[in-house]
């Protein structure tokens, strides 16, 4: 091994073999190094080589080394060509354990990338559960508070209704003939309410809008006088159509619609611009049948387009201006 020389006495430089010495030195190893590994490993250039496979990493291999005066080695002549070979095994064997350690490293480094990776979506899946627990509390919390404001709205009404009866000198409670009216009053503005379905105004592109308005003005127009109620059918028809996919977006049912069904001929499709309302809404044909994807459904847009649909039934300058 490296080191000192053997017992006592005066330490001198080794000597080896200045032969073997330069061809080492040729092959690209430094003096020091060279010479311990020809003095160490018997003085052949093939021990000296498979020597210094072996002992690398030592730290004072690139040190002078000194031996005491009386040491000697055996030197033996390695031939060139086996000089040669022996070199090159040497940086074969050095290149193969560089590329073990840095496919070593790599795999490491992919590990370590997985394992971050999945602890950032565990936090991000956490994050999100922890998002939608917070909205679904606060959506519930509304829910019971508008359901209190409910009941004490019509607590008030009722009390309202109470004493207006008992002014008038009527008992407190309705009769049967008054509760069955109601009843049909209540009924009637139901009906109403959803024939007048109002949609939520949305913004959204005024390219769009603009395109949907000029749609319904062109309808309008072109369906005026004794036509103008086919035109108002079909807006109404319309209402219903996209009001049932904002409702439910996941019904498939609601996104597809016959083209050969007779209701949808008579009321849409037979009457200008009804088929281009439904395709600038996200309806495309396939076939015989209009379909609207599922990525295509933009609650917002069908909302933009049922108050334009609603405003076109109820504003008598709608178009004129």
């Amino acid at each position: 091994r490296g080191g000192g020389g053997y017992g006592q006495g005066e330490m001198v430089a080794a000597s080896v073999d200045e032969a073997a010495l330069k061809e080492l030195q040729d092959m690209g190893f430094g003096v020091h190094r060279a010479t311990r590994a020809l003095y160490f490993s018997g003085g052949t250039v093939d021990a000296a080589v498979n020597w210094l496979v072996e002992h690398e990493g030592e730290a004072d291999i690139d040190e002078p080394l000194m031996v005491t005066k009386e040491s000697t080695r055996t030197k033996v002549k390695m031939t060139a060509e086996e000089a040669r070979a022996k070199a090159e095994d040497l940086m074969r064997k050095a290149k193969d354990k560089r590329e073990r350690e840095e496919k070593e490293q790599a795999r490491l480094r992919e590990l370590e990338r997985i394992r971050a990776g999945k602890e950032l979506q565990a936090a991000k899946r956490k994050e999100d559960e922890q998002a939608l627990k917070r909205m679904i509390e606060a959506r519930q919390r509304e829910k019971m508070e508008d359901q209190k404001a409910r009941e004490e709205m019509k607590r008030k009404l009722e009390e309202d209704r109470k004493e207006r009866r008992r002014k008038l000198g009527l008992p407190e409670e309705l009769t049967e003939e008054e509760k069955a009216a109601e009843r049909e009053k209540q009924e009637r503005e139901r009906r109403e309410a959803e024939a007048k379905k109002v949609f939520k105004p949305v913004a959204k592109p005024v390219t769009v809008i603009d395109k949907l308005r000029g749609v319904l003005v062109n309808m309008k127009k072109s369906h005026a006088g004794a036509e103008e109620e086919r035109w108002r059918t079909a807006a109404s028809t319309l209402i219903k159509y996209l009001g049932n996919i904002a409702g439910n977006p996941e019904e498939e049912k609601y996104r597809s619609i016959k083209l050969s069904n007779a209701a949808f001929q008579q009321r849409v499709a037979g009457v200008t611009g009804g088929i281009e309302f439904l395709t600038l809404c996200g309806f495309q044909q396939e076939g015989e049948v209009l379909v609207m994807p599922r990525d295509k459904v933009s609650v917002e847009l069908l909302n933009a387009a049922g108050g334009e649909l609603n405003n076109a039934l109820t504003n008598p300058f709608f178009g004129v201006l």
